[in-house]
């Protein structure tokens, strides 16, 4: 059943979210380089998984230093566009920014398969709709325990479905579905990722959020127990720059700016990193012979490792 599926995968999510600082939780960046933190000091995983994407870096790992010198060198001929031999600031950009993308796609495609159950190329909103929630649908969830629960869920999918379904045809092509997996990503759907967040965290449900349920959104006081000094900061953060217009709430424009701040090109700042660390003579131009000199560097980079990457004839930029 798809819908304990689904509750599966936020569940995940879930932990996924309480494993970064609470005060970060909320903000949508572009999708990850990695899942590592950005600390040279303390490795170069963050980096390597930039340059190869998170899968092919597993598989670097376990390979030879020879095996894995041939396969840099297969993965730099394929950056090098122009094919000059040289790879430029442009060219890694590039590089990188395709590997995020290749990331959502493969994500898509995993889970097309599960409901495009007539392999049609579409999926509608009823075959959504039905594959997720099933014959809970027909008694209205009344067999569930917390059915409020499922009936806020099947209203919020409904909404981001029809948000996403731009010709409002009730089918989601390729393009729409993806929207309405990684809102995030798209510009016409920012106003549901703002909503959902509001709906999130507003408990009294007057559509804005106070300073109670902003930290009550990241921590749970214990009896007896002292605050952490973060909960002192988001406090802070909340009165001196979220709450923009000094009213004591945040609204949905202070929320947008709070969980959709101005995007930084995490792949651009990646790929400038990258040349720094590696590019030996300083020309701002990288070759094969300056990465294979910093393998250990570029086995522990995005360039290698960012969304399941393959290095195959048929896997076209």
């Amino acid at each position: 059943m798809m819908l304990w599926r689904s509750l599966a995968s936020l569940c995940v999510l879930a932990a996924a979210v309480f494993a970064v600082p609470a005060q970060e939780k909320r903000i949508h960046h572009q999708a990850d380089l990695s899942d590592h933190a950005h600390d040279d000091s303390d490795g170069f995983q963050y980096d390597h998984e930039a340059f190869l994407g998170k899968e092919e870096a597993k598989t670097f790992d376990q390979l030879t230093p020879e095996e894995s010198k041939d396969k840099l060198a297969k993965i730099v001929e394929r950056i090098d566009m122009d094919k000059d031999g040289f790879i430029s600031h442009a060219e890694l950009h590039y590089w990188i920014k395709h590997r995020q993308r290749r990331y959502i796609e493969e994500n898509v495609n995993k889970h097309w398969k599960d409901y495009d159950k007539n392999q049609d190329g579409k999926i509608g909103w009823e075959e959504y709709k039905n594959t997720t929630y099933g014959y809970y649908l027909d008694d209205g969830f009344d067999d569930l325990e917390n059915k409020d629960t499922y009936k806020s869920m099947l209203t919020r999918d409904e909404r981001r479905f029809k948000t996403a379904d731009r010709d409002a045809d009730g089918i989601a092509t390729r393009e729409e579905f993806t929207a309405f997996l990684h809102p995030e990503e798209y510009d016409h759907m920012k106003d549901v990722v703002v909503q959902e967040t509001v709906e999130d965290i507003d408990k009294n449900g007057d559509g804005k959020i106070n300073l109670e349920e902003y930290i009550g959104d990241m921590y749970t006081s214990e009896d007896g127990g002292s605050e952490p000094d973060w909960v002192q900061t988001e406090k802070k953060q909340f009165s001196e720059f979220r709450d923009a217009n000094k009213d004591g709430y945040l609204d949905a424009d202070e929320v947008a700016h709070w969980i959709l701040p101005g995007e930084v090109d995490h792949a651009d700042n990646e790929a400038k990193h990258l040349i720094y660390e590696t590019d030996t003579d300083k020309d701002g131009l990288l070759t094969l012979s300056e990465l294979l000199n910093k393998l250990d560097y570029v086995m522990t980079s995005t360039i290698t490792d960012y969304g399941g990457m393959r290095v195959e004839e048929h896997d076209e930029l």
